[in-house]
């Protein structure tokens, strides 16, 4: 009993060092920080409320490659677990045996049908620390798995944003071409009355050419921006069933996010799960290179039959049976060992800093997008009052050369000032919305 207590403590031995998890070295709290609706209780449906980008979202949680990869690799990892978890049962195998011996009078036959048991003891928890690390391996890549999901909801939501942006300079572009014409031809019946140059009718003319390439610019790239879209959701083509595209500026999304405390946030996260998996990995494999400078134990035995006539292989003298056990301790590998220690050691290390520096990373993506928040909002507001106040100055310098009192320049100075408000007034309610994309992405949401 004793003997069989000792074995059973040594079992349980493990030589991998006590995991602590490295202390975060953010800050614990947000500078920007508002109240509002945590986004740990809102799936990706309540924030994206757009019918037509919910539907492109689910295409592409579907269909997108890069994510079934990620699927994929989850299950390879999770197989290559299984086949360390084996390593804690004993290995049974069926073995046949035909022998031949012969000399120069007589040739002996012997016939055998057996069994064999093979068990490993684990006795300084070597094949535990294994398996200890390949489960964290899974964990991690399941979490790599959540973070590309809720990276394709996240750039899915983006680009099509991006679509709905270049739809509406498209539509700005030709509205513009179409007031230059304009213009182009109240210069050509002030040109036959006297009033105007032709200097002003050349000018009028350059302006519509100008015009013209803006508007083939961005029929480009929206063309380009709608390609890339098509390949996230992963299909040939988008349906033509989704639902009517709604007005950029009428997009919802919710703006009143709440992050929480920075703590919560890094629970939520799954690239910081995935790092301290990784590190949780690589402790155990410590312990496993700790394991490899101390005797291994394998018990061994094998019974069956084995007679040198086949029609004696079945009777009770056929039997027999064996045990042993083999014990294996390392005395030389030219520093193989150590070296693979070191290794360990190292990559532990090196998990570390990729932890603390995930955390980082994690911490500014949130502090960024928070900070970003509340300038959008006045960068709005001043864009739309902006665009108010260049449309009535377009509007009167228009009035006034059309009445031969303005000069040219002016008016297409106006009419240029005009085009720029609206092209960035556009940017910006993309920017915005792109922006609390951003920030639901950054607090680890997105997943459900």
């Amino acid at each position: 009993m004793r003997r069989l207590a000792l074995v059973l403590a040594l079992s349980a031995c493990s030589l991998a060092p006590k995991y602590e998890r490295p202390v975060a070295p953010v800050a614990n709290r947000w500078d920007a920080a508002e109240g509002g609706r945590s986004a740990a209780e809102l799936g990706w449906r309540q924030v994206f409320a757009d019918a037509r980008m919910a539907a492109i979202i689910d295409l592409a949680l579907k269909n997108n490659r890069d994510l079934r990869v990620a699927a994929l690799n989850v299950e390879l990892v999770r197989a290559q677990y299984r086949i360390q978890r084996a390593s804690q049962f004993p290995q049974l195998s069926a073995v046949a045996d035909v022998e031949l011996r012969g000399t120069k009078d007589a040739v002996v036959e012997t016939y055998a049908l057996g069994g064999s048991l093979s068990y490993e003891l684990d006795l300084f928890g070597k094949l535990k620390n294994s398996r200890a690390a390949a489960m964290e391996e899974y964990l991690s890549s399941a979490e790599a798995h959540r973070a590309a999901h809720i990276a394709l909801v996240g750039e899915v939501a983006t680009q099509y944003l991006v679509v709905r942006a270049f739809d509406e300079q498209l539509a700005l572009a030709k509205q513009t071409l179409g007031l230059v014409r304009e213009s182009s031809e109240v210069t050509k019946r002030l040109l036959e009355q006297g009033q105007r140059s032709e200097l002003d009718l050349r000018t009028a003319e350059a302006q519509i050419e100008t015009a013209r390439a803006e508007v083939a610019r961005v029929t480009r790239l929206r063309a380009q921006a709608d390609n890339l879209l098509v390949l996230l959701a992963g299909v040939p083509a988008l349906p033509s069933s989704l639902p009517a595209p709604a007005p950029l500026e009428t997009t919802q999304l919710v703006s009143d996010l709440s992050p929480g405390i920075p703590s919560e946030v890094l629970l939520r996260r799954p690239d910081v799960l995935a790092a301290e998996h990784d590190l949780k990995a690589a402790n155990a494999n410590i312990g496993v290179a700790r394991g490899a400078f101390f005797p291994s134990i394998s018990l061994t035995a094998f019974g069956g039959v084995a007679s040198t006539a086949l029609s004696a292989l079945f009777k009770s003298t056929a039997l027999f049976w064996t045990a042993g056990a083999t014990l294996a301790q390392p005395l030389f590998a030219g520093g193989r060992l150590r070296a693979t220690l070191d290794v360990a050691t190292v990559r532990k290390q090196i998990n570390v800093a990729r932890y603390e520096q995930t955390i980082q990373t994690a911490f500014r993506e949130v502090a960024d997008a928070l900070a970003a928040r509340a300038a959008f909002e006045e960068q709005l507001s001043a864009q739309t009052a902006r665009v108010e106040a260049e449309t009535k100055r377009f509007a009167i310098s228009e009035q006034r050369y059309k009445a031969g009192i303005e000069s040219y320049l002016v008016m297409i100075t106006a009419q240029r000032d005009l085009f720029a408000a609206q092209q960035g007034l556009i940017e910006t309610r993309l920017s915005r919305a792109t922006n609390l994309i951003a920030l639901y992405r950054a607090l680890g949401s997105g997943w459900k």
